[in-house]
């Protein structure tokens, strides 16, 4: 079960990127804009939505990515890498590994819509 302090903290400081739904999932949350899922938190834990555009930031940081264990004994991978704790106490970093997160969710569903363009800065 998330801590509901962790999930007020975030909505607080997400704020500023409108509003941010957060759905329960696979027993951690799943955090929402527009739609588009750009946070997950898991065993107290956040993790942001990386891409191509992005990554370098989190290993920069040391940081790695969401991952689960399958049937099979096999490793599953996501495109969720860990944001560094000391976010927690920065809330304009905060703020910015997130708009990071929405671009990269954006990236990723006009990718998957067939369309290659990104969207522009802003949108």
């Amino acid at each position: 079960m998330i801590p509901s302090d962790l999930i007020e903290q975030l909505q607080d400081v997400l704020a500023p990127l409108g509003p941010v739904v957060v759905k329960r999932m696979f027993g951690g949350a799943g955090l929402f804009l527009d739609g588009l899922m750009f946070a997950l938190v898991s065993d107290d834990a956040l993790y942001f939505k990386v891409d191509g555009d992005n990554r370098g930031r989190f290993e920069a940081e040391g940081m790695a990515p969401f991952s689960y264990a399958k049937s099979g004994g096999r490793t599953a991978v996501m495109s969720y890498w860990q944001a560094p704790e000391r976010l927690l106490d920065e809330p304009d970093e905060m703020l910015a590994f997130a708009r990071d997160a929405v671009g990269a969710a954006r990236r990723v569903a006009a990718r998957k819509a067939g369309n290659p363009r990104r969207p522009r800065k802003g949108a």
